[in-house]
């Protein structure tokens, strides 16, 4: 049975036929690309923050405080609730946009919801680009971050709805390979724009957001639609053959696949109010997911590296260039280390990765804090850094970046994409897109305050949650690998703990 509304006999899920065919592949392949605007984006703040022109423009307090003032405790000389709020309010503006994003994606499709938020993107990016005020850089970002939640909104179900599923995974996590790599690109931009001489390289780092808003724009003009989504604005032979193209098999042969897609938009449309139906008892599973694994995935401290990586380094003593140069190995890191969760995310399980990347994230989020702790104390204060204990630092920043790359940043985006019902699951990913937004601002918008305030110890406050979310996986995450994503209700009712509340013999009480 399909989506939330059966089992299978035994418990074993179907083996629907399929391969990854070139035109599937090309496919899920420039629909990932909508991770670039997202990626892009999370780069490229935190470099022209530590950039003297623009602050000195723009922040001229915190500008002061970081060149001229030399009493101000070294932790302290980036707290600014403007500075934040430059970084912060573009997820605050794509949490809201997931909401409406929700309506668009299940309505108009997927797709339509990329293209809009690629050319919302881009229309931020402009303003950016030639912002005089401050006014100009928050109306830039907003714009951006409605791009964004858009975006995000409908990139990993696009996939995991295009996806053969025994390579359902791989294919996800390249949203997750093109997030890093818009982060990399920014760290790139930012190491050469920084030093040009006329002081206005981060216009071109801002306005360099339009080149992946176009990418993300012209991509999504060409994709087709996913066979769900054209089911669900009632045109069955359409959406045969685009299952049939997709998964390179006859007719015969995509069958069974068929028939359980049609049963699940057959329950999706008699749902009238998914939102009202994601509260009900037998959804209790995937509500929790979707508010804890997008939570718990901000709560790693990954956005403290990758946002404000520059001002990171340049605050435990690393020169601007130094700094950025330091930022740009993080993000190559980024990126090469996704490639594991690419190659092992279906041969391994998902599990396996999450518990692997919360150890060894724990491991070195410690050591970073014991490091800083060290040398810098509670003042921020430190002369005559010996060359070997910056190297040290590197490498344990890189560890953890490395860890974070093969679990929680690829797997905190596939996981919530394919264990939605298709009657909920446009609904439930805004609540995953809202949760994950809001915390990525709270944590942009409260870090420099944090780490004013707690000093090297902010390191401990986020290596607590990671030890939270690594036990969280252990208990009640199931494994969802090789599970058809029509079939993902077996996992749920075979779960020691969850199986209480799905339905399995007939309804269950609504109350808990």
């Amino acid at each position: 049975m399909a989506g939330g509304f059966g089992i299978q006999s035994g418990g074993v899920p179907k083996d629907y036929p399929g391969k990854v065919t070139t035109y599937v592949l090309i496919t899920c392949i420039a629909a990932a690309m909508g991770g670039l605007i997202f990626g892009y984006d999370i780069g490229i703040s935190g470099g022209v923050t530590s950039m003297a022109p623009f602050l000195k423009r723009f922040f001229p307090t915190v500008y002061r405080k970081e060149a001229l003032d030399k009493s101000t405790n070294q932790y302290c000389k980036f707290d600014s609730f403007t500075l934040t709020m430059f970084t912060s309010s573009l997820y605050l503006a794509a949490l809201v946009a997931s909401f409406c994003a929700s309506k668009v994606t299940r309505s108009l499709g997927r797709r339509w919801s990329m293209l809009l938020g690629g050319t919302i993107f881009l229309c931020g990016a402009l303003v950016n680009a030639a912002a005089q005020n401050i006014a100009m850089l928050i109306i830039g970002r907003t714009l951006l971050g409605i791009g964004v939640g858009f975006a995000i909104q409908s990139v990993p179900l696009y996939v995991s709805e295009m996806a053969p599923y025994k390579r359902r995974g791989s294919l996800n996590v390249l949203f997750q390979l093109s997030i890093t790599v818009g982060i990399l690109c920014a760290n790139v931009v930012n190491y050469f724009t920084q030093k040009m001489a006329n002081g206005e390289g981060w216009r071109v780092s801002l306005g360099g957001a339009a080149v992946p808003a176009l990418i993300i724009g012209i991509s999504a003009f060409f994709l087709p639609n996913t066979p769900n989504s054209i089911l669900e604005k009632g045109n069955p032979t359409k959406a045969r053959e685009m299952l049939r193209r997709i998964r390179g098999v006859s007719d015969r042969e995509v069958e069974a696949e068929f028939n359980d897609i049609v049963e699940a938009s057959e329950a999706s449309k008699a749902v009238k109010n998914p939102w009202g139906d994601l509260g009900k008892r037998k959804y209790r599973p995937h509500l929790i997911m979707s508010v804890f694994i997008p939570m718990f995935q901000q709560l790693t401290g990954i956005n403290v590296v990758m946002f404000y990586a520059p001002v990171l380094f340049i605050t435990i003593g690393f020169g601007s260039n130094a700094s950025l140069m330091s930022a740009l190995i993080t993000g190559g890191v980024n990126v090469a280390a996704t490639f594991i969760s690419v190659y092992g995310t279906d041969k391994w399980g998902r599990r396996c990765l999450f518990l692997w990347g919360g150890g060894l994230m724990l491991i070195f989020q410690v050591a970073v804090a014991f490091l800083i702790g060290w040398k810098f104390g509670t003042t921020g204060q430190a002369s005559n850094l010996p060359g070997w204990y910056a190297i040290v630092v590197v490498i344990c920043i890189c560890i953890f970046v490395l860890a974070y790359a093969f679990s929680w940043g690829p797997l905190g985006w596939l996981v919530p994409s394919e264990i939605f019902p298709l009657e909920i699951r446009s609904a439930a990913q805004s609540i995953v897109v809202s949760v994950n937004m809001l915390f990525t601002f709270l944590v942009a918008q409260i870090f420099l305050a944090m780490l004013c305030h707690l000093k090297f110890g902010l390191f401990i406050f986020f290596a607590f949650f990671v030890a939270l979310m690594t036990a969280f996986i252990y208990i009640f995450v199931p494994e969802t690998r090789n599970i058809p994503i029509e079939e993902m209700s077996q996992v749920w009712e075979e779960h020691w703990y969850w199986k209480k509340y799905v339905v399995i013999d007939g309804p269950l009480p609504e109350k808990v």
